[in-house]
């Protein structure tokens, strides 16, 4: 099923009736899910059992995830008064996707992903105990929590692809889209109650008691994983043991304009523009002089418009390349007001906004990615897509924590903004290239102003 390397396209994904998709080789292509492109229905993908075990796991370890998160970011930067050091405690924890990240996908690959996830969220799990037995005992240090983050990333290294590839498993083509943007719904529901819960948790009775909620809330996902039917899901071929499966992804996913850009554009903004723990801590400890409780509150701000970008999505019947670019744009653009606002109440409110424009970058990338890759590939492409997403962390958030320490929150959540503006542009121009397209400005009323057509039909007007 795969291609072999200098391959224009592979074959595309089957429906549930054996029909081929396209794999959407015009880089404008409209990306559907299937016989399902006329079904917008936002729940959709819960009809099947197995998702629904799997989407409620991962609601309980989702919420202990995010409250660790923002506990982890608090705990650091109490223990240094650094920004920097919030930096790098992230960059730790995606330094392994970085480094290993392709070889994740292969493993995703070439292994039963459920079986995978069972170890993976074993893993995270203990990772979580540990550091509640550490704070709880008074012996935390900065460099034990640096050590865990790093071994939480080496974990995420095999989680991360296995689980965005096994969605395909347990809903099928016709529901895969949906699944996916039912995924950051769910993700970003749990970030409304993680970071308040943790606020209140901080305060109350200190940060080893968030980090131990964390730690049992992944025997939520173990058990539905262990529940679900395996005659029901949707097998795919598994990719033999071999040499050069590296380097099979990487030519199969070079040759095509409609992976590789928005690839290379969510690597852009997640090295630079989505690195909220450092700015947000900033914003709340040296810009407003606020405590965790308001820290957390940001982030429930963003998970409100981060949940509401997830359910327009799960909406939508396809993935548009112009809504890629045009959301990245819009969200540097709303980092960039943001950091200028002079008023506390003006950045909390510019939040909601911010969450709703990069997910839907995440959204729109990630199921566009997946609908236009062969089955056998998807683990491979999908662990490229998540290094580059966020193993490029470890490269941006010290830059970021370094220039916010130096020069300010403002300036740092600025520049942020300012490279998601700078990438959505320069990609966008080289796919409208790729794509033989042109952008037609007519400004006659009643028109719409500003057209992305085909070259052909533009010369044809002339």
């Amino acid at each position: 099923m795969s291609s072999g390397p200098g391959a224009d396209s592979a074959p595309a994904p089957d429906d549930d009736n054996g029909n081929k998709h396209d794999n959407g080789n015009n880089p404008d292509h409209d990306r559907t899910s299937g016989a399902a492109s006329g079904s917008k229905a936002t729940f959709s993908s819960l009809k099947v059992r197995n998702y629904r075990l799997f989407f409620t796991g991962a609601i309980v370890s989702n919420t202990g995830t995010w409250m660790a998160r923002i506990t982890q970011d608090w705990l650091v930067l109490s223990l240094t008064g650094s920004s920097a050091a919030v930096g790098i405690t992230t960059a730790l924890q995606f330094l392994p996707m970085l480094l290993f990240g392709l070889y994740g996908g292969v493993i995703a690959d070439r292994y039963p992903k459920r079986r995978l996830l069972l170890f993976s969220q074993a893993a995270l799990g203990m990772c979580g105990l540990a550091l509640a037995v550490l704070t709880l005992s008074g012996q935390i240090q900065v460099w034990h929590v640096y050590l865990i983050a790093f071994l939480l990333g080496m974990v995420t290294v095999v989680d991360n692809p296995t689980r965005q590839a096994f969605v395909s498993e347990m809903v099928g083509p016709r529901h895969l889209r949906n699944a996916v943007s039912l995924n950051s719904a769910n993700f970003q529901s749990a970030r409304l109650i993680g970071p308040a819960v943790a606020g209140v948790l901080i305060t109350a009775v200190g940060s080893g008691w968030a980090f131990l909620l964390n730690g049992l809330s992944f025997l939520a996902p173990i058990a539905g994983l262990l529940l679900m039917r395996t005659s029901e899901l949707h097998r795919t071929e598994r990719a033999p043991r071999g040499k050069g499966q590296l380097r099979e992804g990487l030519t199969y996913v070079a040759g095509r304009p409609e992976l590789i850009w928005p690839i290379v554009l969510v690597g852009f903004i997640g090295t630079f523009a989505f690195n909220f723990p450092i700015w947000l801590t900033a914003f709340a400890d040296k810009v407003f002089h606020a405590g965790a409780g308001t820290y957390g509150m940001f982030n429930t701000l963003m998970a409100v418009g981060s949940l509401a970008g997830a359910l327009l999505s799960a909406r939508r019947g396809s993935s548009r390349l112009r809504m890629l670019v045009g959301a990245a744009a819009l969200f540097g653009a709303l980092e960039i007001t943001a950091a200028l606002s002079p008023s506390f109440w003006l950045f909390a409110a510019l939040l909601v906004p911010i969450g709703m424009m990069g997910l839907t970058v995440n959204v729109t990338a990630n199921s566009s990615v997946q609908m236009a890759t062969d089955p056998a590939m998807r683990g491979r492409v999908m662990s490229l897509y998540m290094m580059v997403f966020v193993g490029g962390t470890p490269l941006g958030a010290p830059i970021v924590g370094w220039l916010t320490d130096t020069y300010g929150a403002r300036v740092g959540f600025a520049a942020g903004g300012a490279v998601a503006i700078v990438a959505a542009a320069a990609i966008g121009l080289i796919l409208v290239r790729v794509g033989g397209l042109r952008v037609k400005v007519d400004l006659r009323p009643g028109r719409p102003h500003l057209r992305v057509v085909p070259r052909e039909r533009l010369t044809a007007a002339a």
